[in-house]
């Protein structure tokens, strides 16, 4: 018996990296699972594991930039499964450096995409989701948020605003759907190493340590770190936690670290080629 038997789940981004390693750890907890994501070849691989594993998934095409697409992806799960218990809104694309930098750099095109695919998506999702969640009168969406969310860096100004916003969202929507027995929650990752970051560290070992001698526990985090912390906070182990921000970071926040945004601008300066996760 599974901790999440029988529910029905939608994890955006969920072909791969965070999202992929929570659609599994669903699964194996006894959810059926619909991953949305944009990269539908790696989104269906990912739907051909959790099946040969046993567990139950489909897949759907969704930009969480596009009310239609996000709109979509909840009718597709209802349709195939006539309900929805769980939202994980984990998807965001990376806009490759654009909307980096501060105030003065930002345009406000880049601002608007980067609130956009944040923010607003996670606006969206609930609004589609939550009908569906009080036709049972339960449910739980838990929205990523980041240590970006407490920790500021230099020159991330979209990224770290629209995290904050994550968690005053999340707040909120705990507020609003609470009495309606959906309880609604964040979480607040450290650096993850996903598969483009693991390959990016085979090439590049002394940025991977970089990271590493960031964190007390020395090693960064791995995507199945952050799906367990998601399979509890969906689960009735959880039933009495809404509204919180669950920081699963290695205790990265909690060890001063001053200059460690300045020691990373300059270790990415001086190592153009590193990848270095947020």
């Amino acid at each position: 018996m599974g901790r999440l038997d029988d529910q029905v789940a939608i994890v955006t981004g969920g072909a791969q990296g965070i999202g992929g390693s929570t659609a599994r750890r669903l699964a194996e907890e006894g959810a059926r699972v619909l991953i949305a994501d944009i990269d539908m070849p790696t989104a269906d691989a990912n739907v051909a594991g959790i099946r040969e594993a046993g567990g139950t998934a489909a897949s759907v095409r969704a930009d969480i930039g596009s009310h239609d697409e996000i709109h979509g992806m909840i009718d597709r799960a209802v349709e195939l499964w006539g309900r929805l218990d769980i939202l994980v809104n984990n998807g965001y694309t990376p806009t490759h450096g654009r909307g980096r930098g501060t105030a003065l750099d930002v345009t406000e095109e880049e601002w608007d995409v980067g609130m956009n695919l944040l923010v607003k998506s996670i606006f969206l999702g609930a609004k589609y989701a939550v009908p569906e969640m009080e036709k049972t009168g339960a449910g739980s969406i838990v929205n990523m948020a980041s240590v970006h969310s407490l920790l500021m860096a230099p020159g991330k100004l979209v990224y770290e605003a629209g995290k904050s916003a994550v968690v005053g969202v999340t707040k909120q929507m705990a507020t609003d759907f609470g009495p309606m027995g959906i309880r609604v929650n964040a979480i607040c990752p450290g650096h993850i190493a996903t598969e483009r970051i693991e390959a990016a560290a085979a090439e590049n070992p002394s940025g991977r340590r970089f990271l590493e001698d960031q964190y007390p526990l020395r090693r960064v985090g791995r995507p199945v770190d952050v799906a367990n912390a998601v399979v509890f906070l969906c689960s009735e182990e959880a039933s009495f936690i809404t509204g919180h921000s669950l920081v699963v970071d290695g205790g990265m926040t909690v060890q001063l670290q001053e200059d460690f945004g300045v020691r990373q601008a300059t270790y990415v300066q001086e190592n153009p080629d590193t990848i270095l996760p947020h």
